[in-house]
């Protein structure tokens, strides 16, 4: 091998990346970790693609929206992996089961990732909400990420159970948040449009009226909290 890391053929050494295995992840492979060696410049994509290829997982990585992360920090699919990085696959955390989803990051938010999250075969409609920033130059939020999280789970839990609904999804950005992007973003499916339309009404009024995160608008170099509720 040279000292650029090419082997003597021209090709690069293959790098080893660690994927550690959560819940039904790890029960279905037998194990909590599986190491996946990959071309240099592979991505999460890639990673996931060959996790999928395990017999015991086939099928399994398609159907679950799972959350990833790298080094313990959220990543996206296209994130580029390193020799040794640590790459973790999350399951929707409890409260609701596979068709439900939360998250809250410091990332931009994506409609049809978060969309894609609750298409189901039998969910004749697809309702979809953006909580977008206006009139004000940004918006700060601040989140008790572990606590929202996991109130945001069991929001949607309780709102797919009362509608009747397929999928439920929602994802809320932290941090400073531009004009026009998106600060939150529900996306319900059900079999008729009238139950989706209300699952995901009642998602973002519990969600911005019940978790622990918090606002600031940024204009001309000044800063305001915007005045809220306590949580019930």
């Amino acid at each position: 091998m040279r000292r650029d890391g090419r082997l003597a053929s021209g090709r690069m050494e293959a790098m080893t990346v660690d994927v550690r295995l959560f819940a039904i992840l790890r029960e279905r492979a037998g194990r909590d970790r599986i190491a996946v060696e990959l071309e240099p410049g592979a991505t999460v994509a890639d990673a996931l693609g060959a996790i999928a290829a395990e017999p015991a997982l086939a099928g399994l990585i398609e159907r679950m929206p799972v959350t990833m992360a790298v080094n313990r920090d959220y990543a996206t699919a296209d994130t580029e992996l390193r020799a040794g990085d640590e790459l973790a696959l999350i399951p929707p955390v409890s409260g609701g089961g596979a068709d439900v989803h939360s998250r809250v990051s410091g990332e931009p938010l994506s409609l049809e990732r978060v969309a894609a999250l609750v298409s189901r075969r039998g969910a004749g409609a697809v309702v979809t909400f953006q909580g977008v920033t206006r009139e004000v130059e940004s918006l700060d939020y601040e989140a008790y990420v572990e606590m929202a999280e996991e109130r945001i789970a069991a929001i949607l839990a309780d709102c797919r159970e009362r509608h009747g609904l397929e999928a439920v999804a929602a994802e809320h950005r932290t941090g400073a948040v531009p004009l026009g992007e998106p600060s939150v973003i529900v996306a319900v499916a059900a079999a008729h449009r009238g139950e989706a339309f209300a699952g995901a009404r009642e998602a973002i009024d519990r969600i911005k009226a019940e978790a622990p995160i918090w606002k600031r608008e940024i204009e001309g170099g000044e800063a305001r909290w915007v005045e809220g509720t306590s949580p019930a």
